[in-house]
């Protein structure tokens, strides 16, 4: 499964990604609330694992905003505060479990499979830049009405830069989203797919992608 952690702890965060990792799964780390918020909108997870106290948006506020812009991958929440209120106030927002710290790794992966069972809502968004159009719900990427075949690395490149349209994406941004937390892939590697992916997206004008110099990407249609 591919797993967001937005956790401010580093310790925490990282015996989690690492215990997630060693089970298999993808995981992509934030460590503060924004962050983590943005991480959750530029690409799928199977479940978003979501701390209550974080820095410069607590976990209740994104857990609802991500409920407003109906994101239904499964949440779990981890706080230190077990007062009922607190709980209700959680799962209100939208989470679909919560956890109290501290708690033991088993109890944690337990919690994991369990959301992971229920499964998000299908949705299906579709972004639009000029000509180019990518359907989330079928995967299908077309430009002027002609559909461009892309491996599932370049479509989940593109996906995160047209969700990010209009501003610049980071090349450690695109590392941890496209291919996760602890991935040995180097920058060198999102240059390579970059070139990859102009060739079949921007063979025509206006050209799409546009390299920010020192920094990353971003995707918008020039005049």
């Amino acid at each position: 499964m591919r797993i967001l952690i937005v956790e401010d702890e580093p310790r925490l965060a990282r015996l989690l990604a690492q215990t997630l990792g060693e089970e298999g799964h993808q995981v992509v780390v934030a460590h503060d609330g924004r962050e983590g918020y943005e991480v959750a909108l530029s690409a799928q997870f199977d479940v978003i694992v979501l701390d209550v106290m974080l820095p410069t948006m607590d976990g209740i506020a994104i857990a609802r905003k991500l409920r407003a812009s109906r994101m239904q991958a499964p949440l779990l929440m981890l706080t230190a505060r077990d007062a009922p209120t607190d709980v209700v106030k959680g799962l209100d927002a939208g989470a679909d479990d919560y956890l109290t710290k501290p708690f033991s790794i088993e109890v944690f992966l337990a919690r994991i499979r369990a959301v992971s069972r229920r499964g998000s809502i299908p949705r299906g968004v579709v972004l639009q830049i000029a000509d180019l159009r990518l359907d989330t719900a079928c995967r299908e990427v077309m430009r002027a009405g002609q559909i461009i075949n892309l491996t599932p690395r370049e479509y989940m490149l593109l996906e995160l830069l047209m969700r990010h349209a209009g501003r610049a994406v980071s090349r450690d941004a695109i590392l941890e989203s496209v291919w996760g937390f602890g991935s040995d892939v180097t920058a060198n590697t999102v240059e390579v797919f970059m070139r990859l992916l102009r060739l079949k997206v921007d063979t025509r004008e206006p050209k799409l992608i546009h390299t920010v110099r020192g920094f990353g990407y971003l995707m918008k249609a020039t005049p």
